[in-house]
């Protein structure tokens, strides 16, 4: 199991960009994808952007040349940038982490993504 803590999350303008951290602690070398969701209210949490352990990531249609997804392993950070931000980007931004061999799923805390029209 891991711990995962994200940050970065504040208010922009329709237009700008933000980075969003995922600091990962504990059994790191059990993880074998890491992502990046976002519930926005009266929504269903969705997932945005993917990682895998060998490196290949996946992205929601809406998000597409918008947002990258990487990681520093140095650091055990999980980043997400996200660029070209529009209204409907507004959301809590939950980062998660999947385990070799399946189990319960493990997630951050959250941290809220406003984006002003």
């Amino acid at each position: 199991q891991v711990q995962l803590v994200e940050s970065g999350g504040g208010l922009v303008q329709a237009g700008g960009s933000l980075r969003l951290s995922c600091a990962v602690s504990g059994d790191i070398f059990s993880i074998n994808v890491m992502g990046w969701n976002r519930q926005a209210p009266g929504k269903q949490r969705e997932l945005v952007a993917a990682i895998t352990r060998g490196g290949s990531t996946n992205y929601a249609g809406s998000v597409k040349g918008r947002f990258t997804i990487s990681r520093d392993n140095a650091k055990n950070t999980v980043y997400l940038q996200m660029n070209s931000l529009k209204h409907e980007d507004t959301a809590v931004y939950y980062c998660h982490a999947n385990y070799i061999g399946g189990g319960e799923r493990t997630w951050g805390q959250g941290t809220l993504v406003t984006v002003s029209s």
